[in-house]
């Protein structure tokens, strides 16, 4: 008969060594507690940033991201400073606008359908070109026709952000959170970017000469873009010939894009009412300033909602975003039209900004969630065009209030724009057709 068998249990592992210091003073006894500490769980943006990769393309995608907050204000300063003609310098920069909402759609197409490398650096390369053909232009005072037909050629710089989300889409596929914290994350770059840039190349084309604003544009585009699409391992995969519709045909899309379009009047507007706003109080260089404190305040609440799980889906949560926009932007409204205070619009647009990212945010993720697989850069593309026209759109109607009513009442454009938004927030998506 067999003779049963008896384990020893394993041993618990021992507890780390703690070391206790004690000292002894005039009236107390002083302990301190020397052994090793728990070390704190890294943060989401962290862990984000610890994905193989990310950090060598982020890197290089912020450092081709900040000459797009620079590109239009430097041109504005270069061409009025030497031809004496805001009109010139503000029909040349909606040129170029517009001519980005043409070409970018078939930009982005062809970075899904050849991949990151084979598009961004030619199409980047085409757009330096333009840039410095502007700044030769400008320079040595060829026909006004050549300037438009210049600035038209920096048309094809790619979507840098988009690029950046179709990688975090690529690498993260399948965990929500992760890419929610990725999308919060490249958000606040945008903000950040858009801060910094204009500051940047005022201070360039003031301190230096009128060209240096687009010169050192330029340089951090093509640097930062051949940095970006040297980390081939990041790379979302090419789709030669995706098997998915377009974009624009998909269930759910145009009712985005047309958000992104009402979003863009917003920011359109608010921009110019508040050059007026500061123009009228005499104090019309600080505008830049109160306009970076609304960027500032967007940048922030993108980081905190980034860090955050928050609950539901992404097109349960977009109504609730945009009403909380258009209720904050309510705010410089009031400042302007009760005070009259810069110093409070400033404060207002500061806390009417922290609305703005996590709309975004939720915008691209459903983006995101709705394009055809294949076409991501694509659909994302598709809502920065709609942003760019909704600015458009927006600078025109700011415009035009300012100039027949009373600045401050001007403040009511965002505000109708967003509640537009609002609006086409709430309504139902598109079924696919069975």
């Amino acid at each position: 008969m067999p003779q049963p068998t008896f384990e020893r249990p394993a041993p618990r592992p021992a507890p780390a060594a703690r070391t206790t210091f004690l000292a002894v003073t005039a009236d107390s006894l002083v302990a301190a507690d020397l052994g090793p500490r728990r070390r704190r769980p890294p943060g989401p943006y962290r862990r984000l940033l610890a994905t193989p990769g990310a950090r060598a393309f982020t890197v290089g995608n912020l450092m081709a991201r900040l000459p797009m907050g620079m590109f239009s204000v430097s041109a504005v300063v270069m061409i009025a400073g030497t031809r004496g003609s805001y009109a010139l310098a503000g029909a040349v920069t909606a040129t170029g606008l517009a001519a980005t909402a043409v070409v970018a759609p078939w930009t982005a197409r062809l970075v899904d359908r050849h991949g990151q490398a084979r598009v961004a650096v030619p199409a980047t390369l085409v757009a330096a070109l333009g840039s410095l053909a502007l700044l030769l232009c400008v320079r040595y005072g060829a026909p006004a026709w050549t300037l438009f037909a210049a600035y038209a050629a920096t048309a094809t710089t790619p979507n840098t952000g988009g690029m950046a989300r179709a990688r975090w889409n690529h690498l993260l596929k399948g965990d929500a959170d992760a890419l929610h914290t990725a999308n919060s994350f490249e958000q606040a770059a945008d903000e950040l970017c858009f801060m910094l840039g204009p500051v940047l190349a005022a201070f360039l084309c003031t301190a230096f000469f009128p060209q240096a604003g687009t010169l050192v544009g330029v340089v951090l585009l093509v640097t930062g873009m051949l940095v970006f699409t040297a980390q081939r391992s990041t790379e979302p995969p090419a789709r030669p010939r995706p098997a998915a519709s377009a974009p624009l045909r998909s269930p759910g899309i145009p009712p985005l894009l047309a958000g992104c379009l009402a979003m863009g009047g917003i920011f359109g507007a608010m921009e110019v009412v508040t050059i007026a706003f500061a123009d009228a109080q005499g104090h019309r260089a600080a505008a830049g300033v109160v306009l970076a404190l609304q960027a500032a305040g967007s940048c922030a609440a993108g980081l905190l909602y980034g860090a955050t799980k928050p609950a539901g889906s992404a097109a349960d949560r977009l109504p609730w975003c945009v009403a909380a926009m258009t209720a904050l932007l309510t705010l410089p409204l009031l400042a302007a039209s009760l005070t009259g205070s810069l110093p409070l619009l400033a404060l207002a647009l500061l806390v009417a900004g922290m609305a703005t990212a996590p709309t975004m945010v939720t915008t691209m993720t459903l983006v995101q969630q709705r394009t055809p697989e294949g076409r991501l850069n694509e659909g994302m593309t598709l809502a920065v065009t709609g942003l760019l026209g909704g600015m458009a759109g927006g600078s025109a109607a700011g415009g035009w209030a300012v100039e027949h009513g009373s600045v401050a009442a001007a403040y009511g454009i965002p505000v109708t724009a967003a509640a537009v938004a609002l609006l086409l927030a709430l309504l139902p998506p598109r079924r696919a057709a069975s």
